[in-house]
């Protein structure tokens, strides 16, 4: 394995794990992806990564705009609005199951001054959210630990976590019931979960082949075993024990600034002088220089080989984002606060 923790045959092998048309991505992958999904994850983010902070920010979410708002303020935002839905306070020990490289744990730390655990299974991803929550001064209120979201029982022990959050994570996994069955067992009796949820929506039909092309797009583009509906959230998190408190789709308020904008790749959009850099780069200028760019360094051993591959999928997922968004097909902001009971 290389000195940054990536591994060249996971990103060279993420791809082939679909088809590259819908119309032939059929059971048999489907269920090959979701039996080896780890390895669909880190293939993805380990090629991914950087990519996805070079091109959006540390927080890898999307989130919902005000006019005149700036992208990394919204971001912010969209965190506060979790951490303060689930009442997250001092003294506190959470975790956030999916950290990424530790945007979000940072932020909602720095909000609520709760401490943090985040859960990742990418080696490279822990790297770099110790690194940059170390530089941020910040590594006596969060922390990272390796690990499988779908064992977090086996890791932490049950009745762990005063609160658990998952932003935008929890698809990846085999299935929702097994994520927050898990998710259940660490909580502490009367403890919270709050989960911006990626979920196709109730207009989605899997049967019709644009919107399966618009699954499939996603699915392949984001590292994502299978995509599921909002029923399927919704009954999972009933059926492993939780009251849900509250549920809404937030990318059905009527924003006049929808949340994909910024894969529109249309500077004219941008809500400030600023974000017209984040435009410009999924821009078709903007992709033709970054996948160049890629290119090279994966030529002379700077970056895995198959990064420029992984990074052709975020094309994929950039336009399959943009459409499901547009046609009320997909959300990633399904928002649900549900408790574990007390006794």
């Amino acid at each position: 394995m290389p000195a940054d923790a990536r591994s060249a045959d996971r990103v060279t092998n993420y791809n082939k794990f679909w088809e590259q048309k819908s119309a032939n991505d059929n059971e048999t992958h489907r269920a090959n992806r979701l039996d080896q999904y780890t390895e669909v994850v880190n293939g993805y983010y380990d090629g991914a990564t950087e990519l996805y902070e070079y091109g959006w920010a540390e927080s890898f979410h999307f989130c919902r705009f005000y006019k005149g708002e700036g992208f990394l303020q919204a971001l912010a935002r969209h965190e506060h609005y979790l951490a303060s839905m689930m009442h997250l306070k001092p003294g506190m020990r959470v975790l956030d199951v999916g950290c990424g490289v530790g945007g979000p744990a940072r932020e909602i730390a720095r909000f609520s001054d709760a401490t943090i655990v985040g859960l990742n299974n990418n080696d490279f991803q822990i790297g770099r959210a110790n690194n940059k929550t170390r530089k941020a001064g910040l590594s006596d209120k969060v922390s990272f630990v390796k690990g499988d979201f779908m064992k977090l029982s086996e890791q932490f022990g049950e009745n762990s976590f005063d609160a658990v959050y998952a932003i935008e994570a929890t698809c990846h996994a085999p299935n929702f019931e097994g994520i927050y069955g898990e998710i259940f067992k660490v909580l502490k009796p009367g403890g919270v979960f709050g989960v911006y949820e990626w979920c196709m929506t109730d207009e989605w039909d899997p049967s019709n082949p644009k919107h399966k092309e618009i699954a499939h797009g996603i699915e392949v583009g984001d590292g994502i075993p299978e995509m599921r509906n909002l029923d399927a959230a919704r009954n999972a998190l009933k059926t492993v024990g939780f009251d849900i408190e509250h549920e809404e789709d937030l990318a059905n308020r009527g924003d006049v600034v929808p949340w994909y904008y910024p894969l529109e790749g249309d500077i004219w959009k941008a809500q400030t002088v600023w974000d017209m850099f984040t435009c410009w780069r999924t821009s078709k200028m903007g992709i033709f220089v970054t996948q160049n760019a890629v290119w090279a360094l994966e030529k002379v051993g700077v970056v895995p080989k198959g990064t420029h591959s992984v990074g052709e999928s975020l094309i994929v997922a950039a336009n399959a984002l943009v459409a499901g968004g547009r046609t009320k097909l997909f959300t990633p902001m399904a928002l649900w606060i549900s408790r574990k009971p007390a006794n």
